[in-house]
């Protein structure tokens, strides 16, 4: 399948059966931590990137499927890139609502929430996970890089009106980077405006996988319990998960492996769990991936990341 992906074990949210929404990385953050890679197309512009009736039809293969739809917990909206860029959200979204009783859930950076039809295109969903890694300017400028016309208080704006409209959970996601958005100025600064958002969850997290920039650096797990220290509401420190649905009988193709790198760097452990494949089988099958020249190996943080070449 060209858009679906999965289901992969995520640590927030089971079996999660992804839909991305582009093909290459469409944004308009650069962001420096991004584990996707650069953009293909660096924008703003809101269109139907891909064609909403082919990612309808693989759905359909999928709501076909009563073996794999009852391995699924979530349907998940992503991309590489910024989904709510594309025009066909809310037609996807009620799609899903109308034929499956499973939740859905979206991952975004929030940043287009100020426009009433992103918004709109949104209130069907049941969980919506936006990013605000930064409400000082120069921190947000550094760490997000936005495409030229970013206005940082429209995007709050847009995060607080989004919180007052939407029936569904919203689980804020914030990305800390050493030396970039973790100052004393910028805890206290974002603490305010969470406050005023007032999401469901609060979730910290640090660069965990090759970044776009090698300067986007980690903080260590204390750093990030001093910030969760200083911040007011549900606030938790995304860790590594432990999947319920390890070795299940799932048939695992080098082409699930490859379609999970593609959208970010994994540990050969990390594939294992989210594949629900036995250590062994892995590593057998991305020996011969490597072999291929299909992926390639990278370290970061002492630990082995496999992507794939293009």
């Amino acid at each position: 399948m060209k858009y679906i992906f999965g289901p992969v074990n995520s640590r927030r949210l089971g079996r999660s059966l992804g839909i991305d929404l582009f093909q290459t990385k469409t944004c308009n953050f650069d962001c420096i931590y991004c584990e996707v890679g650069p953009n293909s197309l660096f924008t703003d512009k809101r269109k139907e990137y891909a064609p909403v009736k082919e990612i309808l039809a693989e759905i359909d293969a999928i709501l076909a499927d009563g073996k794999k739809l009852e391995s699924i917990d979530v349907f998940t909206l992503t991309a590489s890139g910024e989904p709510t860029l594309h025009s066909g959200l809310e037609a996807i979204i009620s799609y899903l609502k109308t034929n499956t009783d499973k939740p859905v859930v979206v991952i975004t950076n929030g940043s287009l929430l100020h426009r009433k039809e992103v918004r709109d295109s949104l209130l069907l969903a049941d969980i919506v996970i936006p990013s605000l890694d930064a409400v000082l300017p120069d921190s947000f400028r550094k760490i997000n890089r936005p495409v030229s016309g970013t206005d940082l208080e429209r995007i709050i704006t847009g995060l607080e009106v989004f919180a007052k409209e939407f029936k569904g959970k919203i689980w804020l996601e914030i990305l800390f980077v050493k030396g970039v958005n973790d100052r004393n100025e910028d805890i206290v600064a974002l603490n305010k405006i969470l406050q005023s958002i007032s999401p469901d969850r609060i979730q910290l997290n640090t660069v965990a996988r090759p970044p776009l920039e090698k300067f986007a650096v980690s903080l260590s797990n204390a750093e990030m319990i001093r910030i969760k220290d200083q911040l007011s509401g549900p606030v938790e420190i995304i860790a590594s998960f432990n999947s319920g649905h390890e070795n299940n009988s799932i048939n695992v193709t080098e082409k699930d492996i490859v379609d999970l790198i593609k959208r970010r760097p994994c540990t050969a452990k990390e594939i294992s769990q989210a594949l629900n494949l036995d250590i062994k089988s892995t590593d057998n099958h991305l020996k011969l991936l490597l072999k291929k020249s299909s992926i390639t190996k990278t370290n970061h943080n002492d630990n082995e990341y496999y992507q794939t070449t293009n």
